[in-house]
Order: structure tokens, then C-alpha cells, then sequence
């Protein structure tokens, strides 16, 4: 049903392009606008067409793309992950696709009677291919064009659009190909796996589980392994016990600035290898496909509980008591979500427990101590225990991402320090920000374990993840009738109000992990890549020396 719902030919898709570019509004830029004599022409643009196979295509924002479509796009599909991958001009959250800023505003929302463009690319390459990648990067540099690449929209700092770009779309790359001695210089880097840059990650554990094999993924359906998540560092359920995303990273194969294919690995290009494991999403390229380590695959303990406050301070309290009970599980190695959501006129609690490799007695009991804490101040909860292969759990967490909202994170990451020498801080900081409406709070303990013991590995990761114990993000809603001024109120008290809390429980120069994190970092250098972004810069100069590839808060947008 959804494929035929999409079903439109490739060569009506460009005829509704040269029709809708001639109505693009134009913004002052430096890459070439609609309406520039830069701008390529009706003939230009078919030339280039030819050249990738007919795969260029009109985008438009989500909300447009629906109205266009026999009855819209019901709730079922409109809030899906898989179901917006397939748009080419949707990211999960519909903010982003939004521009707020011009005068008048462009927006296009599922009421809307006048849809704007927004910050949606106005054409883009559904490339199948390298080559077409590479064509669609050359024709951006001999034009002048802002360039946007995206597999699926999961960028949740919307760094996979841009207003009047060329939209380089890599959903196609579906390979998936495994690998029992990987060789970099002819050096055997043991198991692995090669995976081109739209698969999501469901797909991969899926296809991991017929090998015996996991890896080291997010819990999301649509967000890609060989994408903006591993050159932002991702975190993982098994981090704890295998590391980070990055530090699993073998090699790359990327389209650079000049157009070229190009191989990453330590003996390949190490720079740009280096510069792609946690230089920040969207700055080095188009990754064509990955490949990284893969691991046996084992049993794991899901344990999940469920807890209703009636306030603000009873979430200060059991937040300052799992703070303070954080380090019973350490020898255990799991990782830990631990989420409050504003529920009015409650708030729900929600803590799941990923235990590698441990029976159902041992994780009881490293959880006893908190619980008995809880439960010994009057607070009631619900528990539910899963033991399965890891696959089939993260199987079942990833089949499909609640998307179509609006809304904002921030984040910092939290140090040993802060845990151990101040957990009272912790409860206080979760009130004031739900107080100050933060609508959820996440922790997740997805550091420490092997994530510390990688410190040795040379990458740009950020050394902040190397003394973490939790990585820490909130959000903020807002819904298609907030106002574009009300939209900046709301942006400006997450920078300057809400994340600055987070700032002082992680102390001065804290890191954040920059997938998950305020695009209006006020010192993203810092904050997202540390000591790190001096090195970034210089690499960027290298291999993207006129800035073909740039996005909010990414290296080289700092000019």
C-alpha cells in the first residue's frame, strides 16, 4: 500500500521541479539563489537530470507532499518515522522543515491553505548510485547550490535540510553486507559489517540477527548506521559494553567536496577517517556506506519500570535517589534510560535497563537498592522483566519512530563527579526544569564501561564522553498554531534558560553529544567537539575547502 502511494514516475516528479522553480522565493545567500544568473537553467537542469538517470526529482514539504496524495495522509501515517522516510523533503520533527525567520514566515503545515517552501530543499537527486552522488555534488560546486543530504529526516537538529538546496538523498543504499575478516591494510579487523548509508537501523538488527551478530546501534527505526549518528559519535543500549558507534567505525566510503569517491580508513585518508568518527553529522560528505565491527550476539535482561508522581518535588526526590544509587549495577555493565515526561497533572517515570549477559536474579539485585528506596517513601511502581536475544529486543524498540511533532532538545553530558559528589543537584535541576516547562527529561547511562576504556582510540569524539556517566537531554514542544514569535520565545529560553541548568550540574566547558543537542549551542565548538575542533577545522580546510557541506552547529559554519 505505501509503495503504491508513492508510485509517482521520476519524469513527472521533474516536470512538477521546473514548474515549482520558477515560484521559489529567493533569500539572501551566498550560494545561488532561484532567480541569481548563477541559478542553473530549464536546459542546465535537464542536461543534469540526464546525467543521473532521471533521478531528479521536485521536493516539497511534508505537509504539501500529503495534500497531494488521495485523502491526505491519515495521523497513522503523518506521525510514522518509516512511513515520512519515504518524502523526500520530510524530517521526523516538521519544525525544521519550517522557516520561521522569513518575512513574511514560510511555512506549510497539515491545515495550511498557502504551504511556503520553508527551509525544504527545492529539488534533490533520489540517487540509487555512487555516480549519482557524485554528479549531484559537482553540479552544486559548477553552480554554486547549497547542497542538503539526508537518508530518512532523523536529524533532530535539522541538519538534513536547507532552504533552496540541492537535496542529495541516500534512502536507496540498502546494501548490507557481512564479513568475517574485515582487512585494512591488510591487517584482519575481525568481524564487520558494510552497510550503505539509508539503512535504518531495524533493518540492520534484523538482518544482524540471521548472522548471530549485533552491533553497535541506536534505538530508532529510521535513524541510518552509516550516517549522521556515527559521525556524531552515537550511543548505544550495549555502549557500556562495547563502546561507542565510533569508536567501532572500520572504514568509510564517502563523495568528497571535489566530487571524488573516496576510501577512509587508518590507512586511507586517517584524517578525514578520523575527522568522521564524531566530527559532527553532515560536515565531511555524503557516506555512500560504513563498515564497522560486529559482535556475537548474546542475551539480555529488559527491565523496565514504570512510576506516576504527583509533582515536581516528588521527581526531585526519586531523581536525587536513583543519582545516588546509579553506581549498584556498575559491575553489570547495562545501560539505563530514565525518562520523566510532564503528564498534568502528573509526571510519568519511565526507567528501562539493558542488562548484557546476566540473569533475571542478578539484575533484581543490583536494582534492589534504589527500588527498596523508592518504595520505602510511600512511592508505588510497576515492573516488568524481558529476557530475549539483545537482537529481538532492539528488533522490538525499533519498529517505528513517533515523528510528525514539533519541538527542540538540549543536552550535556554528566561526569563520575557529578554523580558521586553531588547527586542532591541532580533532583533539584530535573524540578527547575520541568518547573520551567521542559515537557521530558532523559538520562541515559550509556557511558563509562568500555566508552572510558576507549579513551585510547584517536578519533574526534569529544573527551567529555570518556569521563561521562550519562548523557543527558530535554525537550520542548510547541504545535502548528504557536506563532513564529512565540517559536523564538520558546527557542531562546531552551539556549539561554534550560540548557544553562544542565550547563552548571555539568560544570565549565561541559560537553554534550551533539545528535542529541540545542543546533543554538552558543559555543557548539566547544560544547559538541572540545579540544578537538582545532584539528576539525584544519581537516575541513582540506577536503571542503569552499564549504560545500555545512549545517548548524557543524564545523566550518563557525565563519
Amino acid at each position: 500500500m505505501m509503495m503504491l502511494r508513492f508510485a509517482l514516475s521520476q519524469g513527472l516528479v521533474f516536470q512538477l521541479f521546473l514548474t515549482s522553480v520558477v515560484a521559489a522565493v529567493s533569500s539572501p545567500k551566498c550560494r545561488s539563489q532561484p532567480g541569481d544568473a548563477s541559478f542553473p537553467t530549464s536546459d542546465q537542469l535537464a542536461a543534469f537530470n540526464s546525467s543521473v538517470d532521471g533521478r531528479l526529482i521536485n521536493v516539497v514539504p511534508s505537509a504539501k507532499f500529503c495534500m497531494a496524495l488521495p485523502g491526505g495522509c491519515p495521523d497513522a501515517e503523518w506521525q510514522s518515522g518509516i512511513f515520512r522516510d519515504n518524502i523526500p523533503g520530510s524530517m521526523l520533527q516538521v519544525n525544521w522543515e519550517q522557516d520561521y525567520d522569513a518575512n513574511p514566515p514560510s511555512l506549510c503545515f497539515r491545515n495550511s491553505t498557502n504551504c511556503g517552501q520553508g527551509d525544504v530543499p527545492i529539488f534533490g537527486v533520489n540517487a540509487t548510485t555512487a555516480a549519482h552522488i557524485q554528479a549531484g555534488v559537482r553540479f552544486a560546486q559548477a553552480h554554486n547550490l547549497r547542497v542538503a543530504v539526508k537518508a530518512s529526516g532523523h536529524d533532530l537538529l535539522g541538519r538534513s535540510t536547507a532552504k533552496n538546496s540541492l537535496l542529495l538523498w541516500t534512502r536507496n543504499f540498502q546494501n548490507i553486507t557481512f564479513h568475517e575478516s574485515f582487512q585494512v591494510g591488510g591487517i584482519n579487523m575481525g568481524s564487520a559489517v558494510t552497510v550503505g548509508s539509508g539503512v535504518g537501523m531495524h533493518t540492520l538488527y534484523l538482518a544482524a540477527k540471521t548472522q548471530g551478530k549485533i552491533f553497535v546501534g541506536a534505538i530508532a527505526s529510521t535513524a541510518v548506521a552509516a550516517g549522521g549518528y556515527i559521525q556524531g559519535a552515537g550511543h548505544s543500549v550495549i555502549s557500556p559494553t562495547f563502546g561507542l558507534a565510533a569508536d567501532n567505525a572500520l572504514e568509510f566510503q564517502i563523495v568528497i567536496a571535489n566530487g571524488s569517491l573516496a576510501t577512509a580508513n587508518e590507512v586511507s585518508n586517517p584524517d578525514l577517517f578520523w575527522a568522521l568518527r564524531g566530527g559532527g553529522a553532515g560536515s565531511w560528505g555524503v557516506i555512500i556506506s560504513a563498515t564497522f565491527r560486529v559482535f556475537p550476539t548474546f542475551d539480555a535482561i529488559h527491565h523496565i519500570t514504570t512510576i506516576i508522581l504527583n509533582s515536581t518535588e516528588d521527581v526531585s526526590t526519586v531523581s536525587t535517589l536513583h543519582a545516588q544509587h546509579i553506581f549498584d549495577m556498575d559491575l553489570l555493565h547495562p545501560s539505563q534510560f530514565l525518562s520523566w515526561a510532564a503528564t498534568p497533572p502528573t509526571f510519568t517515570g519511565l526507567i528501562e535497563t539493558y542488562f548484557p549477559n546476566t540473569s533475571i536474579a542478578a539484575a533484581n539485585a543490583s536494582l534492589a537498592p534504589f527500588l527498596n528506596a523508592v518504595s520505602e517513601l510511600g512511592f508505588s511502581f510497576e515492573i516488568s522483566i524481558n529476557q530475549s536475544n539483545i537482537n529481538d529486543i532492539l528488533i522490538s524498540k525499533t519498529l517505528d519512530d513517533q515523528a510528525g511533532g514539533e519541538g527542540v532538545l538540549g543536552s550535556r553530558l554528566l561526569s563520575d563527579g557529578v554523580y558521586r559528589q553531588n547527586a542532591t543537584a541532580i533532583g533539584a535541576a530535573y524540578k527547575a526544569l520541568l518547573d520551567g516547562g521542559i515537557i521530558s527529561i532523559t538520562e541515559c547511562l550509556v557511558a563509562g564501561g568500555q566508552v572510558s576504556r576507549n579513551a585510547n582510540i584517536s578519533s574526534a569524539v569529544t573527551p567529555k564522553w570518556r569521563t561521562a556517566k550519562t548523557h543527558v537531554f530535554i525537550a520542548v514542544q510547541f504545535f502548528d498554531s504557536t506563532t513564529p514569535d512565540e517559536v523564538e520565545t520558546i527557542l531562546e529560553d531552551m539556549t539561554h534558560s534550560q540548557v544553562p541548568i544542565l550547563g552548571a550540574l555539568a560544570g565549565p566547558g561541559g560537553g554534550s553529544y551533539s545528535n542529541e543537542a540545542d543546533v543554538r549551542e552558543p559555543d557548539f565548538q566547544t560544547t559538541f567537539f572540545g579540544p578537538n575542533f582545532g584539528r576539525l577545522s584544519e581537516i575541513k580546510k582540506k577536503y571542503d575547502p569552499e564549504d560545500l557541506f555545512i549545517v548548524g552547529a557543524g564545523v566550518g559554519s563557525e565563519c
